[in-house]
């Protein structure tokens, strides 16, 4: 597949991940009718408490924790592209930290330890590498 199509296709897939997270965030403001905001507990006539539900909280712990790692992710899977690397070392980057990030959320919305703290490694390790192969192919070459 060509860099461009599996940027895109990475992209869309993370985007659609991160879309699943807000959507476990409404239905769980949803569900216990708890609401930080005053406006949305008035229009979904629920209560405003301090604190989100534990699901909810959870849920936006993962999600900051998407911010923190896909936008970086993203950003070098755009140089690698325009660097016009390997397309099969960039596949296997781009799949693996994808399956990872969505194994993560998985795990972090159940509450698994290790396999969380597993599943975020080795998507770490797979932007690690491609922040080397890029280093190297572009900085020293």
């Amino acid at each position: 597949m060509p860099l461009m199509k599996m940027y895109a296709l990475t992209t869309v897939v993370l985007l659609f991940k991160m879309f699943a997270i807000s959507i476990t965030q409404g239905i769980g403001r949803v569900s216990s009718q708890i609401y930080t905001v005053p406006e949305d507990a008035k229009l979904f006539g629920g209560k405003v408490e301090r604190e989100e539900v534990p699901s909810v909280q959870r849920a936006s712990a993962c999600w900051r924790n998407d911010l923190e790692n896909i936008p970086m992710f993203l950003i070098l899977a755009g140089i690698y592209e325009m660097a016009g690397l390997s397309a099969h070392y960039f596949a296997i980057y781009c799949i693996t930290f994808t399956a990872m990030r969505i194994l993560h959320t998985f795990f972090y919305l159940k509450g698994v330890q290790p396999w969380r703290t597993v599943v975020f490694t080795i998507g770490t390790f797979a932007m690690f590498a491609m922040a080397i192969q890029v280093l190297i192919e572009v900085a020293f070459a």
